[in-house]
């Protein structure tokens, strides 16, 4: 089924190319159904490459599903057009009173900082108190995770010593969780950061569970038992190319960077890497979408509480 986005958004070429089925406005206002809500709250510096990535797994979906683009207010993105920005984000003061099926946040490039001391914490920690009562389920992402963790149950972050880069093999701690349905018992995932969460700190809240995790990457999905929330510490979404990205700049920039773990063939970075994670990221996107936003929220999205 389609995803609705802007008919004029740069991610709308690329997924027609794929074959994937996007939808004008004009046509979903045709058909006789109510599509999912979804905003999505970008905080990644490339904005026009995450909405690709984000869009092509949330279309595997067989739902129908409008999405709407929301920028942190408090903070002056440089790495995309500002006419972009205008054309296709909203802020958070502009729908503050609206009520949404789901809300993705994605990570940020800000895996050293302290908390208090990103510029548009306040902004992020009230569009988190206000996600509560107006979203049906809320997807944190990387960055998005912790920090999600850490306001709404008070887990800290502790740095790594080396930072987590590569791609790695996890597994499912609870089996028949709606979240975990269909996952193989050893799948794939990048990762990409320099802080952790320890399982102790998780394990003192009831209400959260430890659905999939990494022996060397740590905890990887977690999420609440009823489903509003939900936390990937990894980077499902990433494209084959975007750790050969990450490494090479980090590379032109002298700074220290270890090679990314089971990534390119033979460690050579000269070669193009092959995806072992997309069937999952496809998978993890579809059964958020359906078992905890489309089956959980009300058809009468003004009665979501």
């Amino acid at each position: 089924m389609p995803v609705k986005i802007p008919h004029k958004l740069p991610a709308s070429k690329v997924l027609i190319n794929e074959n994937i089925f996007v939808m004008p406005d004009d046509r979903a206002s045709t058909q006789d159904i109510r599509p999912l809500k979804i905003v999505i709250l970008n905080l990644m510096p490339n904005k026009i490459d995450t909405e690709t990535q984000l869009l092509r797994l949330l279309s595997n979906s067989p739902l129908q599903i409008e999405v709407s683009f929301l920028h942190a207010a408090t903070h002056e993105s440089k790495n995309v057009d500002p006419m972009h920005l205008s054309d296709f984000y909203t802020s958070f003061e502009k729908i503050k009173h609206s009520k949404f099926d789901g809300l993705l946040i994605t990570g940020a490039p800000l895996g050293l900082v302290d908390y208090e001391l990103v510029h548009y914490w306040q902004e992020f920690t009230e569009i988190v108190d206000w996600s509560k009562h107006n979203v049906q389920s809320t997807f944190y992402l990387c960055w998005a995770a912790h920090a999600g963790l850490y306001h709404n149950y008070g887990i800290p972050k502790y740095p790594l010593e080396h930072k987590i880069f590569g791609v790695f093999e996890h597994t499912v701690d609870v089996k028949y969780a709606p979240m975990t349905r269909g996952f193989d018992d050893i799948f794939m995932v990048p990762h990409s950061r320099h802080s952790y969460i320890r399982p102790e700190d998780v394990k003192k809240h009831n209400e959260l569970e430890v659905l999939a995790s990494s022996e060397i990457a740590g905890m990887y999905l977690i999420a609440t038992k009823n489903g509003r929330e939900v936390y990937i510490t990894g980077h499902s979404e990433y494209e084959v190319g975007t750790l050969k990205n990450e490494y090479e700049r980090d590379v032109a920039k002298g700074l220290e960077i270890q090679m990314p773990v089971n990534y390119f063939p033979n460690n050579d970075p000269a070669k193009m890497p092959r995806v072992s994670w997309r069937a999952h990221a496809s998978l993890l996107f579809s059964n958020w979408l359906d078992y905890c936003v489309y089956q959980e929220t009300p058809y009468d999205i003004s009665q979501l509480k």
